[in-house]
């Protein structure tokens, strides 16, 4: 993939796809593949494209994802229904992008004939702001500002298909805040698979707190600054105290420790050991005393004891993390610990994820349940479905798409994109609910 790499895979579509065409798009992954998607649409649409839903589409496009083995799964399904409407006459077209076909596409090629157009994944533009066609509501947008991963995690497979870390620069990063903010754009949710490495390679050191100044300059509307995927060993000082003072940076961090067990640590090759992720801890929270901290574990680690998994409970069950998620350890070719030894059974696998994902639902209720009584600034996302009155938001701890959300009763009428302010009432495992103040 790499000769087609030189080309961006949003112009190699259009090209293949040409003009007057009604396209359909289907997006698998995280929030990154969403804005590769974003970016797709924005440039099929110069060439007079119309997007459609699926239903009357001739070209359909699907953004894959290949990180994980149900990842693979999702989308390997998805293309075998596109196959098989393209048979029955329903598609002209399938073009398939993203992860998978970037790690995958000789076997695609093979396995799947009926597919026209395979292409990799997207390649940042260090420099450019592209045209994109929004994908999620209006009243908030994703910024991608990095592209893989600086650490090379041994359990890992974005190195390899994402290739070496790469930023964009400040001034095209500014520039599209700049749009968004003129959007009215109400929360800005900075991504990459790791945004606290911001920098490491244009500018020879870590650059995101120097980032969030030169953004906050240009933000009117938006009110709301969510960063989302911290490496643990790349968050500095001077990143917590702009975290700390500036109240449109959601006291949201979203940090995945993955393990706490330094042996299991050093195999991951995280680059952090049990003592220095509890003194970051200790930091965070003496720094900004309000912060709701995220976090992820992958449980079933190749050599994995039952007593580094018990030493991950306590850990969960004593530093009561906000959110958590957890993840089965993925046994992914290509990746250093595909070849350890000592690889963990699917049953103590899923064992060990009931028991962890316990432990914190045991926490994740007593937390909730602190916010009875307190008021929250809440965005509203939407109306409930089913309940007349009854609205859908978030608060900043809560990021769109993984985390819970707030109900909230209302006599008065409110618009997608308002913030409120809200009163708790109740609480669920997951979900508050509240009253309009």
């Amino acid at each position: 993939m790499a000769k087609e790499a030189e080309k961006l895979s949003a112009q190699i579509i259009s090209e293949q796809i040409g003009s007057n065409n009604k396209i359909s798009l289907v997006n698998f992954g995280c929030a990154r593949n969403l804005v590769d998607s974003q970016i797709i649409l924005g440039e099929l649409t110069k060439n007079k494209n119309k997007i459609v839903d699926i239903s009357k589409a001739e070209v359909v496009i699907i953004n894959t994802c290949g990180f994980i083995e149900s990842a693979k799964k999702e989308s390997l399904d998805a293309i075998v229904e596109l196959v098989d409407l393209k048979k029955e006459g329903k598609l002209k077209k399938i073009i398939v992008a993203g992860c998978l076909s970037e790690r995958y596409k000789e076997v695609i090629e093979k396995e799947f004939k009926e597919v026209d157009v395979i292409v990799g994944v997207h390649k940042l533009q260090k420099d450019k702001v592209l045209k994109q066609v929004r994908l999620t509501p209006k009243h908030f947008a994703y910024l991608k500002i990095c592209e893989s991963c600086y650490n090379k995690c041994s359990f890992c497979a974005i190195p390899g298909i994402k290739g070496e870390f790469r930023s964009r620069s400040i001034r095209s990063i500014v520039e599209e805040v700049k749009q968004l903010d003129k959007e009215k754009v109400r929360e800005l949710n900075i991504i990459g698979q790791d945004i606290t490495a911001y920098g490491i390679d244009i500018y020879k050191k870590k650059s995101l707190a120097k980032l969030l100044k030169a953004i906050l300059k240009e933000t009117k509307n938006i009110k709301w600054i969510r960063l989302l995927y911290m490496f643990p060993t790349h968050i500095t000082d001077d990143l917590l105290d702009i975290i700390a003072c500036e109240d449109k940076i959601c006291k949201y961090m979203d940090i995945p420790f993955q393990h706490i067990s330094s042996k299991v640590l050093k195999k991951m090759n995280r680059n952090i050991t049990k003592k220095q992720t509890m003194a970051l801890i200790s930091n965070i929270r003496e720094k900004i005393p309000q912060v709701k901290l995220r976090t992820s574990f992958i449980v079933g680690f190749p050599q994995e004891t039952n007593d580094e998994f018990e030493e991950l409970v306590d850990f969960v069950k004593d530093q009561r993390f906000d959110k958590v998620g957890v993840f089965k350890y993925s046994h992914e070719e290509d990746t250093p610990a595909y070849k350890l030894s000592g690889q963990i059974s699917k049953k103590v696998k899923d064992a060990r994820f009931d028991k962890l994902m316990g432990a914190q639902l045991e926490v994740s209720k007593d937390i909730q349940e602190k916010f009875i009584g307190r008021e929250l600034m809440i965005l509203i996302d939407e109306p409930h479905s089913e309940d007349k009155g009854v609205y859908v938001g978030r608060s900043e701890y809560d990021a769109p798409e993984v985390d819970g959300v707030v109900y909230v009763h209302s006599t008065k009428k409110l618009k997608v994109g308002d913030l409120v302010k809200v009163r708790i009432t109740d609480a669920y495992d997951y979900d508050l609910l509240g009253d309009l103040v």
